[in-house]
């Protein structure tokens, strides 16, 4: 494994659990504890955990800058613990030698983090660091499908994005949704990434929207799907009953992961 791949993995540990031991480490990543020491020194010096005796914890300072950090990588940490809880539901549907797209976004993101360990899987995506993240396991195919690049989402559009998607024929389409509208259904915030999206849940034979709470009564700028073409939409337990009672007799299988709600 490479030291940044290590690192960046470090990261996640400690914003899940919030704090990390040096010894846990040596074993998860089976390295010496120099290396470790190493791995640690530098992320204190980026300001994102304070060392202490036998390990480390995430620092104050980096939780409250969160909004100084760019869009694509913000949304990542916002709301984390609730958004890997529902991603690592999702990721409990995927078997080994299955077909997996993955649509850009920061709650696709965390299901890539959760199906490095399945075996021989094929994951198609559009999201720059969703492949990144899930060519961290060794025994999967992953594929980029072409487009022009969105800065903001690291995500590719355009209808190259959506002719490569035609080929597809996966077993799961799990997508990402800016805004969830009992009026409008699922909705993007981009005209072009809506088409990609719809291209998707074309291609896959089940379709799971994956959605923290702050999504829902959301009204994004255009509608990309209705509740009948979903077959799953993966949320927390501090999304508002009421909704998803509504969306139930749409059809949707709505599961609700349990969350904290003072996380």
């Amino acid at each position: 494994m490479l030291v940044v791949q290590r690192r960046n993995q470090i990261k996640e540990m400690v914003l899940t659990e919030r704090s990390v031991k040096v010894a846990d480490l040596v074993k998860e990543f089976n390295v010496s504890e120099e290396t470790i020491r190493r791995d640690l020194n530098q992320l204190e010096r980026e300001g994102i955990i304070q060392k202490n005796y036998g390990g480390a914890v995430l620092t104050d300072e980096f939780v409250n800058g969160m909004t100084a950090i760019p869009p694509v990588q913000q949304r990542k940490f916002q709301f984390f613990e609730e958004k890997d809880a529902i991603a690592r539901h999702a990721a409990s549907y995927v078997s080994a030698n299955q077909v997996v797209i993955l649509d850009s976004g920061s709650t696709t993101w965390c299901v890539a983090r959760h199906l490095k360990s399945v075996p021989n899987l094929m994951v198609v995506t559009n999201g720059m660091d969703v492949a990144e993240e899930s060519s961290q396991n060794e025994g999967a195919s992953v594929f980029v499908i072409g487009g022009k690049l969105i800065n903001k989402s690291m995500s590719l559009v355009g209808p190259q994005a959506e002719f490569e998607l035609q080929k597809y024929n996966a077993h799961f389409a799990f997508l990402g949704t800016s805004g969830i509208s009992q009026r409008k259904g699922f909705t993007s915030s981009d005209l072009y990434e809506a088409e990609v999206k719809r291209a998707m849940i074309a291609a896959g034979q089940k379709v799971a929207i994956v959605a923290d709470h702050s999504k829902f009564e959301k009204h994004g700028l255009i509608s990309f799907s209705s509740f009948q073409d979903v077959d799953i939409l993966i949320t927390s337990t501090l999304a508002d009953p009421r909704i998803l009672d509504d969306i139930r007799q749409t059809g949707v299988e709505v599961v609700q992961v349990p969350v904290d709600r003072n996380s």
